[in-house]
């Protein structure tokens, strides 16, 4: 099953790649507790057990919510320069083809939401036309946090520790959508409809934000980068090397799951393999997984 329906709304996973990232735990997650990744659990849904890899998922989230189609995360895309991120360089994936499957045309977006503003976000958001990037969903309102676009604007020349890994993803993935009069760049909030809103989760990176889903009785976090993989929600002080701000990164992660937690959420992170997210519980400090997502492993 790729597709659930939570309250009124319609979710369904829509994948763009899924596989190793050329990393191993240690490099991906250096802060993991001696002994985390030994888990038997993690294979082979989050870890490779023959190269020692990480394992993830490129996904992006459809949403149906009072008759609009809504994207959240546009993944890598096709074509694109990416001489800092090797695995993210010139994909040639079938993402449109799945999301058509899945009942949709690029005209028939209404609103695409970027979490955030990095490499494996936004790289859908635009298609190369000739020689142009052009927008992908051009009947869509783009959603962007403003404190991202600030500060992957290379004009600004933040020194953002990611280095050299966003290479061209602004210019090619998010300027050509704000240029073209499709972006909102939101601040402190966005209301989306009733049963969607977008709220800031910083510490990944400065405009990182998650979607929060309430309708009816039933609960989900959209949570873009909040956690990479499983073992975060088990060791939620674990940090990718990926983050901004790790101490504030580690403080959104620990009440975002609290609140989870608390509220019977579903979180479905961007980047999960298996079922694509979890329900938690508190245990002592930590949490723990009460049961997977109903979505079918990949």
């Amino acid at each position: 099953m790729r597709e659930i329906v939570l309250g009124d709304v319609t979710i369904t996973r829509v994948v763009e790649y899924f596989g190793p990232v050329e990393m191993p735990p240690d490099a991906f997650f250096p802060e993991s507790p001696e002994g985390a990744w030994n888990a038997p659990w993690l294979a082979p849904d989050f870890l490779d057990p023959r190269s020692g890899e990480c394992v993830s998922a490129i996904q992006t989230w459809l949403l149906r919510s009072e008759g609009r189609t809504i994207l959240v995360d546009t993944g890598v895309g096709n074509h694109k320069e990416r001489p800092y991120s090797p695995v993210w360089s010139h994909l040639n994936t079938d993402f449109l083809g799945n999301l058509a499957r899945a009942g949709v045309r690029p005209e028939d977006v209404d609103l695409v939401i970027n979490t955030h503003l990095h490499v494996d976000h936004v790289g859908w958001n635009t298609y190369l036309d000739g020689r142009s990037w052009v927008p992908t969903f051009p009947n869509a309102t783009y959603l962007m946090p403003r404190a991202d676009f600030e500060f992957w604007n290379p004009a600004n020349g933040h020194r953002p520790n990611l280095g050299r890994g966003n290479q061209n993803v602004f210019e090619d993935s998010v300027a050509p959508v704000h240029e073209a009069g499709l972006a909102v760049l939101w601040e402190d909030g966005y209301r989306i409809d009733a049963n969607l809103r977008l709220d800031l989760a910083p510490g990944h990176t400065p405009g990182s934000s998650v979607v929060t889903l309430e309708s009816g009785g039933d609960r989900a976090l959209f949570v873009g980068d909040l956690l990479h993989t499983a073992m975060q929600f088990v060791e939620p002080d674990t940090n990718s090397c990926f983050c901004e701000d790790p101490a504030q990164a580690r403080a959104t992660r620990r009440r975002l799951l609290g609140w989870a937690a608390d509220a019977k959420a579903l979180v479905l992170p961007a980047h999960l393999g298996g079922h694509g997210g979890a329900e938690v519980v508190r245990e002592g400090d930590r949490f723990a997984i009460a049961e997977w997502a109903p979505f079918a492993r990949i």
